[in-house]
């Protein structure tokens, strides 16, 4: 924790995606039985480095998104603790054998997308996953965890081997950069709060970090204090660090590569208006589908910036009371 907000290191930047390939690929060789899946694209999950080391431990079932989840669910059945990969849109036509074969029965399957929301860029709203924190957040006994940052990524996936249980896990498809902020010991249901403020906070996950911790650095210059947190578990929730935030700021901020239906800002908000009724503010797509372009335009154009973020942090403290 620092008493201004962290900086970027932008030489040290790294997909998501490569950065879980290659830590999967470290714990595989410590863990035998830990195998991966792939739904015919390695290339673009970052499961190639698993595929180049442990040929015997891949599997490769095609595009075929419901055999892959069936295919996890035998197998982890069968006491190995299978990773399954594929863009996150891919996931969503799978959604009844994950709530059936792997939520259900707590199966011990983690589904792991890569090209989550906007990031996706040119493919296009067809595989842009806006909506898939909203379903698989409703689905019950299923981690949900979206990490922003290399060093995140590396943690949580760790983190997500460890546990004994159902996970679901987004990585990203463009390189993002590392944070000048001391290392914490990730924990699964726990944020990181990176920057110290009392005017505001915002809380954040995946790419929204690099956001919020930019609006951030815009508002000290203004006089604004604005805290903000890492948050990159989506269930369970850090509801001790939210409820913190709520008493000891004058409102919250989130921002997140989602819709703003069903995210990480509902389930702040959700939370909130039964514990403590708090102005919350969500900065993501509003209702509506993507379109083809950089994930740098369509940030941009759908609102998603640190200039947005900002925005919504000044008119929080400017209403407040």
């Amino acid at each position: 924790m620092s008493e201004s907000a962290p900086s970027l290191i932008s030489q040290n930047s790294q997909s998501l995606r490569e950065v879980f390939g290659v830590e999967l690929a470290k714990l595989a060789a410590k863990n035998s039985q830990l195998v991966a899946l792939d739904g015919d694209v390695a290339g673009g999950t970052g499961l190639h480095h698993f595929r180049s080391e442990f040929p015997e431990r891949f599997i490769q079932v095609g595009i075929a998104e419901q055999n892959l989840v069936g295919v996890s669910a035998g197998l982890a059945r069968s006491g190995f603790v299978p990773f399954a990969g594929t863009f996150a849109a891919f996931f969503l036509r799978a959604v009844d054998q994950i709530r059936v074969s792997v939520c259900y029965p707590k199966s011990n399957v983690k589904l792991v997308a890569s090209h989550p929301g906007l990031d996706v860029g040119p493919d296009g709203a067809s595989a842009q996953s806006l909506e898939d924190l909203a379903v698989f957040r409703s689905l019950p006994n299923l981690l949900v965890v979206a990490p922003g940052t290399p060093s995140e990524m590396a943690a949580a996936t760790r983190a997500i081997a460890a546990f004994d249980g159902p996970a679901y896990m987004r990585t990203g498809r463009s390189p993002v950069p590392e944070l000048s902020i001391p290392a914490w010991d990730f924990r699964l249901g726990e944020a990181n709060q990176v920057a110290e403020g009392n005017d505001v906070a915002i809380f954040a996950c995946g790419p929204g970090i690099y956001w919020a911790i930019s609006a951030a650095n815009i508002l000290r210059e203004e006089g604004i204090s604005a805290r903000v947190v890492s948050h990159p578990t989506i269930k369970p929730l850090d509801e001790e660090a939210i409820l913190r935030a709520a008493v000891e700021t004058k409102g919250i901020v989130v921002a997140e590569d989602h819709s703003v239906v069903g995210g990480l800002g509902s389930a702040v908000a959700e939370f909130l208006s039964e514990n403590r009724p708090t102005s919350v503010l969500r900065i993501g797509v509003r209702d509506s589908f993507g379109e083809s372009g950089e994930n740098l335009e369509l940030w941009r154009k759908y609102g998603m910036t640190a200039a947005t973020v900002a925005a919504a942090c000044r008119d929080l403290v400017r209403n407040h009371g």
